[in-house]
């Protein structure tokens, strides 16, 4: 099987994840805020994990570890990180300012392009890692899959809350997470120009991760439970961190 082939079967299983938003019409909202914030502090660890012990190595051991090729990785680590901090400052500003003036809304179509965007820049992400190597394309491809479950069925109810019918939130949503295959495909295809220079994209791809986990995922599951719950939260999101570790070792 081509690397290719890998990228767009990976992409293709990514993109399936936005229908897991209708598991949710069949669960109590009890039941669906306990599952989800397990899933959530899952995501996290495995996020970090991925980037610390698997996006960050590999990309040492790719670009060597000269000062100039170690300022250049951690650089691309920081854009990762600031680009996502300042995509999701606008996205608030514009989230805001639609629900100020609701005749320019709806704030619906608001999480529709944010996600697109955010599963093109999977989509390049899970590219490069195959191009990099098959095991961290496959790491890469799980922690992605693991932070899209809880993200789908969160977007699925907003988009639900926020007028659209459940089947035209379905078809909407999927069409945002489809976008991830374009963007595998368009990472492929740059690698051909731009050549060594792809593995610069796992830190910054580690910088997205780090900010995910670290700014949306953990502040969900930090406050909002009793000391009890925080702590089995925070075993599952050892779990994660583990799971990461495990395949690493494997």
């Amino acid at each position: 099987m081509s690397i290719l082939a890998w990228i767009i079967g990976s992409t293709f299983a990514i993109s399936l994840i936005a229908f897991v938003g209708a598991l949710t019409l069949f669960l109590k909202e009890k039941v669906l805020n306990k599952i989800l914030l397990g899933l959530v502090s899952f995501s996290a660890g495995a996020l970090i994990g991925g980037a610390f012990l698997h996006l960050i190595p590999e990309a040492i051991i790719k670009v060597g570890a000269s000062e100039a090729s170690m300022l250049s990785l951690f650089l691309y680590l920081l854009l990762g990180f600031c680009i996502f901090f300042i995509m999701e400052q606008f996205i608030r500003w514009h989230h805001h300012h639609a629900i100020a003036h609701p005749e320019i809304m709806p704030f619906s179509y608001l999480i529709l392009i944010s996600d697109g965007i955010h599963n093109f820049i999977d989509g390049l992400v899970m590219a490069a890692s195959f191009i990099v190597s098959f095991p961290v394309g496959i790491v890469t491809t799980l922690a992605i899959a693991l932070h899209e479950i809880p993200q789908e069925i969160g977007d699925f109810g907003v988009l639900v809350y926020g007028g659209f019918k459940r089947t035209r939130a379905l078809i909407l949503n999927y069409i945002s997470a489809i976008i991830v295959i374009f963007g595998g495909i368009a990472g492929y295809l740059l690698s051909v120009w731009i050549r060594d220079s792809i593995v610069l994209l796992l830190p910054f791809a580690a910088g997205n991760f780090i900010y995910i986990a670290s700014s949306d995922l953990i502040p969900e599951i930090k406050f909002k439970t009793s000391f009890k719950r925080s702590l089995a939260h925070f075993c599952v999101f050892l779990l994660g961190i583990i799971l990461m570790l495990v395949v690493k070792l494997l």
